[in-house]
């Protein structure tokens, strides 16, 4: 028993380590970068009018959260972007599992379906924006429409081939075992189609934000994707850098968020001993 403790004490230390390692590279990296950055603008190896310099961001977020910024409160913008890419990345989310499920367990649905899903799926979305402005207008409506086409596809396609996957075998023994075909539903096919499901999801919600900050760059009234491209109108490269590192919080936080959610929903799934985080 006291062998089992220690193993699993080093286990825990050695995991500990690897973290600490893991992190003090990424930093050491960070540094290296954006100390390269500063050196080579404040040496006019790069010149800081068009490539702009960490300390230079820095100071324009200062000014932003003190006294706002040209078209209003840096945390009414953040927070208009923030929300329209949520509200656009539950809906994609939302739908696509629905869709993706339905059509993958219906064939002569999805025989029906296939081509339209394939030409939506084809259209630029930067087209898409543009429409959406047109029917929806200015306000944050059309953005969240931009967010939820950019997430739906992703998870439909892995909802759908998640399903699928699933395991014919034990379809058939639990149906053997009396399970109606909402058991097999919800214990068989979805727990298979989760780790897709899953999957799609990381890079969902850089794609909502992806659609929010495009739709707003094509009209909008407030938003970070508005703010870059009022900086990029007046010159101003550490404004659009400033906005970009909002913008990267949010989805490394969203990011955080997703991992706790697919770590809860899938901690039947036996531990990984190889592979990295990507």
């Amino acid at each position: 028993m006291a062998e089992e403790y220690l193993t699993e004490a080093a286990i825990k230390a050695k995991s500990r380590n690897h973290r600490i390692k893991v992190h003090s590279l990424q930093l050491a990296f960070a540094i290296l970068l954006l100390g390269s950055w500063q050196i080579l603008a404040d040496k006019k190896i790069l010149d800081p009018f068009f490539y702009g310099k960490p300390t230079g961001v820095l100071h324009q977020l200062n000014v932003w959260i003190q006294n706002g910024t040209s078209i209003g409160s840096l945390w009414v913008n953040a927070w208009v972007t923030f929300y329209e890419a949520t509200y656009g990345f539950f809906a994609g989310v939302i739908l696509g599992i629905i869709f993706g499920v339905f059509l993958a367990r219906n064939k002569t649905a999805a025989e029906i379906f296939a081509p339209y899903i394939k030409i939506s799926n084809s259209i630029p979305r930067v087209v898409l924006g543009s429409i959406f402005v047109l029917w929806l207008g200015l306000g944050s409506v059309s953005k969240v429409a931009l967010a939820f086409v950019l997430v739906f596809f992703p998870v439909f396609f892995n909802a759908f081939q998640g399903t699928r996957e699933a395991d014919n075998k034990l379809i058939s023994n639990a149906r053997l075992l009396g399970a109606s075909k909402k058991d097999v539903l919800r214990r068989v096919i979805f727990p298979s189609a989760l780790s897709w499901i899953t999957a799609s999801m990381h890079v969902s919600f850089g794609f909502a934000l992806i659609g929010a900050i495009v739709g707003e760059f094509l009209g909008a009234q407030r938003g970070l994707g508005l703010l870059i491209a009022t900086a990029q109108g007046n010159f101003n490269p550490n404004g659009v850098y400033a906005a970009m590192v909002l913008i990267a919080i949010m989805a490394l936080t969203a990011e955080f968020l997703i991992t706790k959610l697919e770590n809860r929903l899938l901690n039947w799934r036996p531990t990984q001993v190889s592979g990295h985080e990507l």
